[in-house]
């Protein structure tokens, strides 16, 4: 039986090492302007929860039939973060995840 942990802070990454020396874990990143897009790029720190990680940490959760990735860490109490969902936007031609109002659906199969 495959589990998906709900509900919980997470860091993900792809599995390989590292891309063009940079890490593989997801990060948020803001674009500097306001109202957004607001990205999901690489180059996050794996663990260490805390103000200094606050950008590196994610969620699944239940979404209909699936499952659906969610950026509100909860990993630093005194942090105020932006939270939503992550979704596909077209960005200047190219397909990327950032924080939309609709959710990219999931679905986990075990590898």
């Amino acid at each position: 039986m495959t589990v998906v942990r709900v509900t919980t802070d997470l860091n993900i990454k792809f599995s390989i090492d590292q891309v063009c020396n940079q890490s593989t874990v997801w990060r948020f990143e803001a674009n500097g302007q306001e109202p957004g897009p607001y990205f999901v790029t690489l180059g996050g720190v794996e663990g260490n929860p805390g103000r200094e990680t606050i950008t590196n940490w994610f969620a699944i959760e239940k979404f209909e039939d699936a499952y659906k990735i969610q950026y509100c860490p909860n990993v630093c109490d005194t942090c105020r973060v932006i939270c939503g969902d992550i979704g596909v936007v077209v960005d200047d031609g190219r397909r990327r995840l950032a924080l939309i109002d609709q959710p990219f659906k999931v679905i986990f199969k075990k590898a």
